[in-house]
């Protein structure tokens, strides 16, 4: 087994707001803890489908925190912000695994490669299965991620309104993200990858159910 316990994963109980009511500092990226992960033999290619993998799903998580930690200070919904702490600590410890693999493997953490290219054309919507380029403006995100002023508006809103939006874009990263996850456990062949796409499958399946479920009690869809 891949060890996972190689990268720090930050605690997020203390990102809430603290007494003073000041919004907490956002949770601070994975750090690597002592030498570097051993070399494994025959690695994944840095073309590969683990790669990619574990390269662009880093990146998807990476939204799914941001958000996370955003709504937890824009309602004072235990069930919400329960749900929030919930995804953006999974979703930390999975960056943190994958940094992990990708550092064993002896590759870097990011690429110039297009991102989704390791996918099948036409295995999700909105991906041509020829790549999006690497760079991260608005046109150029990966299916299922909000946009930058998708995020703007969601900062400007409060209560209600704030967890309507928040799980109308999370459903849909978590829809694209679990597209994603099928492909890396049909085509990978690292079975740690394919066990945690496994993983991510079925957790962010029943997570939509819920999302769904809070959006009907809001009167929205």
């Amino acid at each position: 087994m891949i060890a996972t316990g190689l990268l720090a994963v930050p605690v997020l109980a203390a990102c809430s707001s603290d007494e003073s009511g000041k919004p907490a500092a956002p949770p601070a990226p994975a750090r690597a803890l002592g030498p570097a992960p051993a070399a494994v033999p025959n690695p994944p290619a840095d073309d590969s489908v683990e790669a990619g993998f574990a390269r662009d799903m880093r990146t998807h998580h990476a939204q799914a925190v941001q958000m996370g930690m955003m709504i937890r200070d824009l309602t004072q919904d235990d069930a919400t912000r329960k749900l929030a702490y919930d995804i953006a600590l999974t979703q930390q410890e999975q960056i943190g695994r994958m940094a992990s693999w990708l550092q064993m493997w002896g590759l870097t953490l990011g690429s110039t490669r297009p991102v989704m290219q390791w996918m099948t054309p036409g295995s999700m919507p909105g991906h041509s299965g020829h790549g999006t380029p690497a760079a991260g403006a608005d046109t150029q995100l990966m299916p299922g991620m909000a946009t930058q002023a998708q995020l703007d508006k969601l900062a400007t809103l409060r209560g209600k309104d704030a967890e309507v939006m928040f799980l109308q874009l999370m459903i849909a990263h978590h829809e694209a993200g679990v597209a994603m996850a099928r492909e890396g456990e049909a085509r990978a062949q690292v079975q740690q990858v394919k066990d945690l796409a496994n993983t991510m499958v079925v957790g962010q399946s029943s997570e939509i159910d819920l999302m769904r479920s809070m959006l009907t009690e809001r009167g929205a869809s």
